[in-house]
């Protein structure tokens, strides 16, 4: 999204705050799987709380259809469908949605092309007709193809002394290796340059389409409405993507580290390995175990151990990502430099004592009745629940999920819970090192890696 959407979006969601807060009944609402006159099926909740419509949506493909060679180019593609289409330039474009306070954005995602589109109640059928034409007929006039590629080139640079930033990135690298999850979806300072008009057109005509398409709508519309709006929107597209094929993938066998040199204040420190996928049997337990190691907050392990015990780290997290091909858990923290071998050091010893040992019944049962608890403060607006929806379709979940999700929770027992915790960190560590190198830094196991860019 460009800095004029995001200064759009920033507008509607001052406009539309009052109006988006809903009771936590959201989560409770009935789903409905609605199919329009013209076949576009999508996840639906009916709401009149307040006048608002909040659509979710995803194409198959992501940035792992990036041409070989150049990563970026799905992002440029989501960073320029709303720029100008159909009749309209870039600038009338944006004035429209401002005019009528319509939110709308897109981005891409590893493995989907993903948009938002928020409106009230009566901007509907404008909403949708811009929507629309940003779909079907994109400018991308080179005006606005090389302002945005101005922008995403300044975002590269900046990265390139971001630690964080070089930290994801390199992480990423090191996990995947030349698989397209091991790229760089918004591109890089060599490949951005080289994307062509034709690769962005390209792109559009081969991701977008019917057969891929999920969507997620909560509002207040009534189902004949919306299957309308829904052929009205999505109708003109091709009907079957044609993607090319990703293989799966495991993340590289731990352990392995490496040293990115950087001369700044702070190292940074994202630590992960392998992770485990979705429809394994044993995810909600994975899911459970690693909130008690690095997912809680203030009451996790990490943060324990590594900030109240030790004073090494603000902060410390992890977290476990699933993708269509690939899982991963991936952690971060940042500490002085001279104590960053001290804070791998704790790291390791919490991540193997949970490995070896496992958590507790009492941990167990607290990080349940957590999971269960939030999930209804996440759900509290039309557009998290709309965003929860589009990612349980896109999880090849059943439309009662959210219905069943406590039950699954619950029915994690410990002995599940501590073979997912061997399942996950017995191995040890993928660890990517970001800052200086003093002598109290642990020294990586391979070569020191040059600076690269993130995510």
């Amino acid at each position: 999204m460009s800095i004029v959407a995001r200064r759009i979006a920033c507008v509607a969601a001052v406009s539309l705050a009052a109006l988006a807060a809903s009771p936590a009944a959201h989560a409770a609402a009935k789903i409905q799987h609605l199919t329009s006159p013209g076949g576009i099926e999508a996840w639906f909740v009916q709401d009149s709380t307040v006048p608002l419509i909040a659509m979710e949506y995803a194409f198959g493909g992501g940035a792992t259809q990036d041409p070989p060679g150049k990563p970026g180019v799905g992002n440029l593609v989501a960073d320029l469908l709303d720029e100008g289409s159909g009749d309209l330039d870039s600038k009338t474009f944006h004035e429209r949605l401002d005019r009528r306070a319509i939110e709308l954005s897109f981005q891409v995602a590893r493995d989907q092309f993903r948009g938002s589109l928020r409106m009230l109640r009566d901007n509907k059928d404008e909403a949708f007709d811009l929507l629309h034409m940003a779909l079907t007929s994109p400018h991308f006039d080179s005006v606005d193809v090389e302002r945005i590629r101005s922008q995403v080139m300044s975002g590269l640079r900046r990265d390139t002394t971001n630690p964080g930033a070089l930290a994801g990135r390199k992480f990423l690298e090191l996990a995947y290796g030349d698989h397209p999850y091991g790229r760089p979806s918004n591109g890089t300072l060599e490949s951005v340059p080289t994307i062509t008009v034709d690769d962005l057109k390209d792109y559009v005509r081969h991701v977008l389409a019917k057969d891929t398409l999920k969507v997620a709508v909560v509002g207040d519309v009534d189902p004949a409405t919306l299957g309308k709006l829904l052929d009205k929107t999505f109708g003109d597209l091709p009907a079957k993507a044609s993607l090319t094929p990703v293989p799966d993938v495991v993340a590289a066998k731990p352990p392995q580290q490496v040293l990115v040199n950087l001369d700044v204040p702070q190292t940074v420190i994202t630590f992960g390995g392998p992770g485990i996928r979705r429809h394994d049997p044993n995810f909600m337990a994975a899911y459970v175990v690693n909130h008690i190691i690095g997912g809680g907050g203030l009451s996790s392990r990490l943060y324990k151990e590594v900030r109240e015990k030790r004073g090494l780290a603000y902060s410390v997290y992890d977290a476990l990502l699933w993708m269509d091909h690939s899982a991963l858990f991936i952690g971060n923290t940042g500490t002085r430099a001279d104590r960053a071998g001290e804070t791998i050091a704790a790291v390791e010893k919490e991540i193997k004592r949970m490995a070896e040992q496992g958590p507790t019944q009492q941990e167990l049962d607290e990080a349940k009745s957590y999971i269960n608890g939030s999930q209804m403060l996440a759900l509290d607006t039309s557009s998290k629940l709309a965003q929860a929806l589009l990612q349980y379709q896109l999880d090849k979940m059943p439309i009662d999920y959210i219905e069943k999700r406590a039950e699954i929770v619950n029915a994690v027992t410990l002995d599940q819970a501590k073979q997912a915790a061997r399942q996950l960190w017995s191995q040890g560590l993928l660890t990517v090192v970001v800052g200086r190198t003093p002598t109290t830094v642990a020294q990586p196991a391979t070569a020191t890696a040059p600076a690269v860019k993130a995510d």
